[in-house]
């Protein structure tokens, strides 16, 4: 662990914003990172992790505790108990696109549609990170935790994360804290091993967001370039000179809704239909059981619908900025809220605040921001 210097969270995070903290140190081993939040949080101090800083939107106030910047890094190939598997154990301040360049290489399927995703490995599974139809979820094995409560490592199954559409019980969503307040060490894919030749796609999302066919064939470097190409035009690549780029990403979820809101939304508003819950198996008490089981009542499923359309369609097109204000959408995406140069935090709330106003007026949704938020209220 060293202390450094402590510089501006404006030169730390993707959004450009955020004063100089109190106090910084980098933690260069899980050694490090171990030890230094065990002291903290001994001590009762604020403290705040950060990684690649793509998902925070750190206020104007000096952040009155110490900021923990992870730069572990390391890529481990374990062996898989599935055949045609490999699973890559991952250091949480690792760069998640240099994995996913890593997997793509090593002829390794199950990430390639992430590419360009800014931010550390450490990171994609608090919000379950995913793009034209891949999550972490689907190929995240297990992480390892340093739970704040206790102050002890522990490995943890996927399936005990609570990995929804961007959400998980380590998410602190806004206005909230996460339900399991935690620090990942590092994260464990499965990935299916196909070479460096042709496969079909699975998933009409990628297929559609690549332009293939249902029978067309591809190799992953393609799939990986194509994505690449597919996020620059949108703005989603970071680009030092290109101010489009000084983003969260996505800044609004895109949201999901019941089926029966869905339909009172224009009918060319894009939505995906989403995956229901499992139904839970019930038990029928035996004075209560006649000899023929009610039938379950079957949900209509969910339905994500296009955040980005929702905005447009409020009037508030790409480029928008309120008068005055360094804050400003993408010229390239409506969904992107981006920093075109020296905009205070203040600036990007004032106008996220003016989005969800606009789409709760014109439409009744409250858009859900996906940064966490830290000293800024929207």
């Amino acid at each position: 662990m060293a202390e450094v210097s402590p510089r501006p969270l404006a030169e730390l995070t993707t959004l450009r914003a955020g004063a100089v903290p109190a106090r910084m140190v980098e933690a260069h081993t899980t050694d490090e990172l171990v030890g230094v939040l065990r002291e903290l949080w001994a001590d009762g101090e604020p403290w705040l992790v950060v990684g690649g800083g793509s998902n925070l939107l750190v206020g104007d106030e000096p952040f009155d505790g110490t900021v923990v910047v992870v730069r572990t890094t390391g890529i481990d190939e374990l062996p898989s108990p599935n055949p045609g598997h490999t699973r890559l154990r991952v250091q949480a301040g690792h760069s998640w696109d240099d994995l996913v360049e890593y997997a793509v290489a090593s002829g390794l399927s199950g990430i390639a549609a992430m590419s360009g995703i800014p931010g550390t490995a450490g990171a994609a599974p608090v919000q379950n990170i995913g793009a034209y139809g891949q999550e972490v979820v689907q190929t995240l094995v297990e992480v390892e935790l340093l739970d704040e409560a206790t102050g002890e490592v522990s490995v943890v199954p996927a399936s005990d994360l609570g990995l929804g559409f961007r959400t998980s019980v380590l998410k602190q969503h806004h206005g909230s804290v996460a339900a399991r307040p935690a620090v990942i060490l590092s994260i464990t894919l499965e990935l299916a091993q196909v070479g460096h030749g042709e496969f079909a796609i699975r998933g009409p999302q990628l297929r559609g967001a690549l332009g293939l066919d249902p029978d067309a064939t591809v190799s992953l470097r393609w799939v990986r370039e194509t994505v690449l190409a597919v996020r620059a035009s949108k703005g989603m690549v970071l680009d030092d000179a290109d101010p489009d780029t000084w983003s969260a990403g996505s800044f609004f979820q895109n949201a999901v809704v019941t089926a029966a809101f869905a339909r009172s939304l224009p009918p060319e508003c894009p939505r995906w239909p989403v995956a229901p819950d499992p139904v839970a198996d019930r038990v029928i008490p035996l004075n209560e059981y006649y000899g023929v089981a009610p039938a379950d009542e079957i949900a209509e499923p969910h339905v994500k619908v296009s955040a980005a359309w929702l905005i447009e369609h409020a009037g508030i097109g790409k480029g928008f900025a309120l008068p005055g204000s360094r804050a400003g959408l993408s010229t390239k995406h409506a969904l992107a809220l981006t920093n075109r140069g020296g905009a205070s935090a203040e600036q990007l709330a004032a106008l996220a605040r003016f989005v969800q106003q606009r789409v709760q007026s014109e439409f009744g949704l409250i858009l859900q921001p996906e940064p966490v938020l830290v000293g800024v209220e929207l």
